[in-house]
């Protein structure tokens, strides 16, 4: 188990730092001028010069390259050139809206998915099984964006129970408050769960179906146990490994696919930061939050291979 961790550490490392080379190389290195590009083809000289000196520009690559990392790793980054704030300030800020809302939705997801894929396993090919996989394949073709605004057009127009957009804050500062805040995310988080909730259901059931089928699980019900205590205690364990990949990648894809969905509801998170930013032609603040969604993507799947370790017995014998 050990040495499966340290596999998994050392993955982990090279692949940030891969993804920093590319994230820096695809903003940086390409043909044509970066501060042209933010400031517009009608920027004089003068404009572009003085943006190239502020961005460090006028340094060779590689010690750009080596300042923007250690600028990372200490939360010293450069100013967003349409706020004049650092971005590592507006990031956080931001994360205070993304990361409850990728978090409700993941638990939405979570709660729906793992309960109609058991559901639908435990009533292979029935009236139950059919019923699950065709509102799962109905849930995949709905694009997010479409059912936020169908939730937005029932919940907050016509029955009147929660706002169209908007986020007051947690409380303090903000104003606001817990319950406010969260009643703020709670169709966004349905409107991002409903597809990954249908994926997540069709994995799970397919989980299940598969470890029913293993020689342990006849040996279980042969020595007495109900089809209910087989599938609680021997199954789902099983099932659950190529479970927790999708989730990893959920969960992931929920903080990074956010921006239509907060765009459509006037939250203030990161996928609307990066959209005004693209807007703005900001690409210090598209970079670094690009290299924060990397960063982000390889920890929870780093954290996804630290509960395999945990749920599969065979890690604990040997090596991955």
């Amino acid at each position: 188990m050990t040495v499966f961790l340290f596999k998994r550490l050392a993955t982990f490392l090279a692949t940030l730092v891969v993804a920093s080379v590319l994230v820096f190389s695809v903003l940086e290195l390409l043909p044509g001028n970066v501060a042209q590009v933010m400031l517009g083809e009608t920027a004089t000289p003068e404009a572009v010069a003085a943006l190239e000196r502020k961005l460090g520009l006028d340094r060779p690559a590689p010690q750009r390259y080596a300042r923007w990392i250690v600028g990372l790793a200490q939360g010293q980054t450069a100013n967003s050139i349409s706020y004049d704030t650092p971005t590592a300030e507006l990031i956080a800020e931001r994360l205070r809206v993304t990361l409850p809302l990728a978090a409700l939705a993941m638990g939405l997801t979570t709660l729906l998915a793992l309960s109609l894929g058991i559901f639908a396993a435990s009533r292979h090919n029935r009236l139950g099984d059919v019923g699950v996989m065709a509102a799962s394949q109905i849930g995949i073709a709905i694009p997010s964006f479409w059912f936020a605004i169908l939730l937005i057009l029932l919940f907050a127009v016509k029955l009147q129970w929660v706002s169209a957009g908007g986020f007051p804050g947690w409380g303090g500062d903000d104003g606001g408050g817990l319950w406010p805040g969260l009643r703020s995310l709670l169709l966004p988080a349905v409107s991002l769960a409903l597809v990954q909730a249908a994926i997540l259901a069709r994995v799970t059931r397919s989980a299940v179906l598969e470890v029913m089928r293993e020689d342990f699980v006849r040996t279980a019900r042969a020595k007495g146990l109900t089809r209910r205590a087989t599938l609680w205690k021997h199954v789902l364990r099983n099932a659950m490994i190529p479970v927790l990949t999708v989730m990893g990648l959920q969960f992931a894809n929920l903080i990074a696919g956010t921006i239509v969905v907060e765009n459509v509801f006037v939250l203030p998170g990161i996928g609307r930061l990066v959209f005004q930013a693209i807007a703005n032609r900001d690409l210090v603040v598209v970079r670094d939050v690009v290299m924060w969604l990397v960063a982000g993507v390889v920890v929870v799947n780093f954290f996804v291979d630290l509960l395999y370790a945990l749920v599969d017995p065979r890690l604990k014998a040997g090596d991955a």
